[in-house]
């Protein structure tokens, strides 16, 4: 992974410096015409994202994800989850399927993609991050060649913020990439993260799906007064456990690229990564053992 530079099929889908209403009529129209082919009334896979406010990111999203190269029949699907501003106009101009959840949280939006969602299997993503082009298949071949496999998780990257390079970040992502085999083998569930995963659909049905007891907001900000400690796409991976094996996937081709927005809500790079890496370094003896370090 370099150290500074983004590879280059991201750049297509950045549109630099634009909000959705600075797209011209044949930005828009070549969307349209992408999107278009992931609307299947019987999908293979399905794709869900929840979105809060999100009109001036989210097409970016949609379309990395609908310039996937696929074999499969996929539905793009997207929850929007209350938004207040123009989220529902933009996804409806580009022929986006949708649904409004009004409870507000990730957990409900997640949930409600879960009952939407007709493919056998589901891919979770977020309305922030970027899919490289054989993200859909590369998430799904485990699953498919494996019966065994309940679901799967990726890797990712972070997108600079304007005025940085990625040497912070690609440090930030070294050592979570330590952590992430650590955890592997007694604390997986912490592993999995909602806008890189998957499982089989029914089998997520089945065991529980996204319910948690607390529902966190979509920045969820550590250190605020509305910061939840449970989170409904590691509840997931415990229930998708019940019944089979979960499996990380590591290939460089399937590595998506995320807004770093959540390390700049709990300060910047250097705070978020003083702040999570003290809460993880606690937990390594949990995570190597198995046993809470209060039993």
């Amino acid at each position: 992974m370099s150290l500074f530079a983004l590879p280059g099929w991201i750049k297509p889908h950045l549109f630099t410096g634009k909000k959705f209403d600075d797209l011209t009529t044949v930005e828009i129209a070549a969307l349209q015409k992408q999107i278009s082919a992931f609307t299947e009334d019987q999908p293979d896979i399905s794709v869900v994202i929840p979105a809060w406010n999100e009109e001036n990111n989210i097409f970016r999203t949609l379309s990395s994800l609908s310039a996937n190269q696929t074999k499969y029949k996929v539905e793009i699907v997207v929850i929007n989850n209350n938004s207040k501003d123009r989220t529902q106009q933009v996804l409806d101009q580009l022929g986006v399927r949708s649904y409004l959840q009004p409870e507000q949280g990730t957990p409900h939006a997640r949930q409600m993609g879960l009952e939407k969602a007709r493919g056998k299997y589901h891919l979770c993503a977020d309305s922030d991050t970027f899919y490289p082009p054989q993200w859909i298949d590369l998430m799904v071949k485990p699953m498919v060649e494996d019966p065994g496999i309940t679901g799967v998780y990726g890797r990712y990257s972070f997108i600079p913020p304007e005025g940085y390079n990625r040497f912070g970040l690609w440090f930030y992502e070294l050592i979570t990439g330590i952590l992430v085999q650590i955890r592997k083998r007694k604390r997986e569930y912490l592993n999995t993260l909602g806008f890189n995963m998957g499982f089989v659909t029914q089998v997520g049905r089945e065991t529980g799906g996204f319910k948690v007891k607390q529902v966190r907001m979509f920045d969820n900000a550590a250190g605020s007064d509305y910061f939840v400690d449970e989170a409904e796409d590691g509840t997931m991976a415990v229930n998708l456990k019940k019944k089979g094996r979960l499996k990380l996937v590591l290939d460089m081709k399937a590595r998506v690229f995320t807004s770093p927005r959540r390390l700049m809500y709990d300060g910047g790079i250097w705070a978020a990564f003083k702040n999570r890496f003290k809460s993880h370094g606690s937990g390594l003896g949990e995570y190597v053992t198995g046993k809470s370090k209060d039993a």
